[in-house]
């Protein structure tokens, strides 16, 4: 079973990372390099997580990096503001989809829980995932914050998430929670989705 785990620098992804490598899973990291519309800490986070769960975990978990600041930039200007947060993970989807048909992994991790954020509601994750041809595994899809946040710290990945850096800074005030199927499939062909996901994974890069 291999899989490539989406990893940021935030405390839910290194958490579902680190469940599959120890349920026996082959697992590599790919982060959504997301400059400029982040700052240069989150590639040293991310660095700094894989460094760690390598630590607890004796797996080697390669840590590879793809560019998603240019797909953030024409999902904000073809699609509609509230929509750029599905559209964002939407297209993260993707990408990793065709950088694992190319590096032979047979499914994506995400560190999706149920209802934490916008992009997590029931109906925008059924969205966001839809029209993949592989599965994509969410260890934590029941846990709460307080359960992701004790793994975290038991791992020792809890420390390095919360070092302060800039947050994505193409959020919009008011994210859509039930993304609309007709429009997304619009914004879909707006964006070139499908030729987004293929540049990140033609310039995905190996970290470590």
């Amino acid at each position: 079973m291999k899989l490539l785990a989406l990893i940021s620098g935030g405390i839910d992804s290194p958490v579902a990372a680190y469940i599959m490598d120890k349920a026996g899973a082959e697992v590599a990291l790919l982060h959504m390099d997301n400059r400029p519309f982040a700052d240069d800490l989150s590639i040293e986070k991310v660095k700094s997580l894989a460094e760690q769960l390598r630590s607890v975990t004796g797996s080697p978990l390669p840590l590879y990096s793809a560019p998603h600041g240019a797909s953030q930039e024409k999902i904000s200007r073809t699609c509609d503001s509230n929509y750029q947060c599905v559209l964002c993970k939407r297209t993260m989807l993707r990408s990793a989809q065709e950088t694992a048909g190319r590096l032979g992994f047979g499914g994506i991790v995400m560190g999706d829980s149920l209802g934490q954020v916008a992009s997590q509601t029931l109906k925008n994750l059924r969205y966001v995932s839809s029209g993949l041809t592989i599965p994509v595994v969410r260890p934590l899809i029941g846990f709460d914050k307080i359960e992701i946040e004790a793994i975290a710290k038991e791992i020792g990945t809890y420390e390095i998430s919360i070092i302060r850096s800039n947050g994505c800074s193409v959020v919009p005030s008011k994210p859509i929670t039930e993304a609309d199927v007709k429009k997304m499939r619009k914004f879909d062909e707006s964006s070139d989705l499908d030729g987004l996901a293929k540049d990140a994974a033609d310039n995905t890069i190996r970290l470590s």
